[in-house]
């Protein structure tokens, strides 16, 4: 048997009932129903991407808490460390004013040298804690700030894995 002899048309059906063979012909091709082949995978990706989309808000709204709880703590702590610079400088200028109170009272050149050579001293002691004192404070800032970001994060990070 050849290819010749096989009817091609057995399935087919003209479409118009043309006599002089130009009909088309229409092939029964059954429908698939696109629908219900891709509707399940259509639903699995919806499913998903709500679950996806639930998981996004949820970390959104944890790394929002986290960065308020941040920002309210860099508020207190910027607060604390304004309020130690103007005490500070209240000690300073008191230190400075009782230092030119003695100079005015100083007799004699010798006296001048030696409220000078006390009040630097004094001024440069001072200074150094008033520095460390600072410093420790910008430190207990920045540990206290970066703290609920660095535990919001972590917390992300391990529900997202």
């Amino acid at each position: 048997m050849s290819d010749a002899n096989v009817k091609a048309d057995a399935n087919a059906v003209p479409q118009s009932g043309a006599a002089n063979g130009s009909a088309k012909l229409q092939f029964d091709v059954p429908f698939f129903n696109m629908q219900a082949i891709f509707g399940s995978f259509a639903e699995q990706g919806a499913t998903r991407a709500q679950a996806n989309f639930a998981k996004v808000r949820a970390t959104s709204e944890e790394v929002t808490a986290a960065l308020c709880d941040a920002c309210s703590t860099n508020a207190k702590r910027a607060a604390d460390y304004g309020i130690k610079l103007i005490e500070i400088s209240h000690i300073n200028t008191t230190s400075t004013l009782d230092f030119v109170s003695q100079l005015a009272d100083a007799r004699s050149f010798a006296d001048l040298v030696n409220l000078s050579t006390a009040h630097s001293r004094k001024t440069f002691e001072a200074t150094s804690a008033q520095n460390r004192e600072l410093w420790d404070l910008a430190q207990k800032v920045a540990i206290e700030t970066a703290e609920p970001i660095k535990q919001g994060f972590n917390r992300v990070m391990r529900s997202a894995a």
